[in-house]
């Protein structure tokens, strides 16, 4: 291709970026620590301009967040077998999602978290993450019953599971098969 890029290059890219941008950022915080790290110093350290930084994250604390987990899951809900319930097809797709999972990637995702969860200064993020998850899980539930987007259902059934992560995380990373066994939990009905 002339002077143009191959299809699927540019997104490519884009990743690579943001992902080198999101390493950078955290060896930054290992070494200094999250407050003394400044958005100019994991710009340099990634090779970009801060203006490039604040393209991929609206703020410091949103480099911590990662889709790593939710969109692959999210895939994996919607290709679920059709008979699965919403929150058992969402645990069939965690579950595939965390058998991909080893090594130093899931150690990656982990210490992140851990560091997440640690600054007092992420909180408000934090909640903002969960209901932007809630809003995009409602519109995959939406989507695999066959509902309009704002389908009420759809809506609290994608509050439940984000509500199943938040109780099963209790302000900490959890193991892949703690939120399982919660959503286990879930979709068995809670006791009453």
């Amino acid at each position: 291709m002339s002077g143009a890029e191959k299809p699927g290059l540019r997104e490519r890219k884009k990743t690579r970026t943001r992902e080198t941008v999101r390493r950078e950022a955290f060896r930054l915080f290992q070494l200094n620590g999250y407050a003394q790290t400044t958005v100019d110093q994991i710009a340099e350290a990634a090779f970009v301009s801060p203006r490039t930084f604040f393209r991929y994250f609206p703020t410091k604390e949103s480099v911590l967040f990662s889709d790593d987990l939710f969109d692959p899951i999210i895939e994996e809900f919607l290709a679920a077998p059709a008979e699965l319930s919403p929150v058992a097809a969402y645990r069939h797709a965690a579950a595939r999602v965390f058998e991909t999972m080893a090594g130093s990637d899931y150690d990656y995702i982990l210490a992140r978290q851990q560091l997440l969860y640690g600054l007092p200064e992420a909180k408000g993020a934090l909640w903002n993450e969960h209901v932007g998850a809630i809003r995009r899980l409602t519109n995959a539930i939406a989507t695999r019953l066959d509902r309009p987007g704002n389908d009420h259902q759809a809506r609290v059934t994608a509050g439940a599971i984000i509500g199943v992560f938040m109780a099963a995380s209790d302000d900490a990373p959890m193991s892949g098969e703690s939120f399982l066994d919660a959503l286990d939990l879930l979709d068995r009905g809670l006791p009453r």
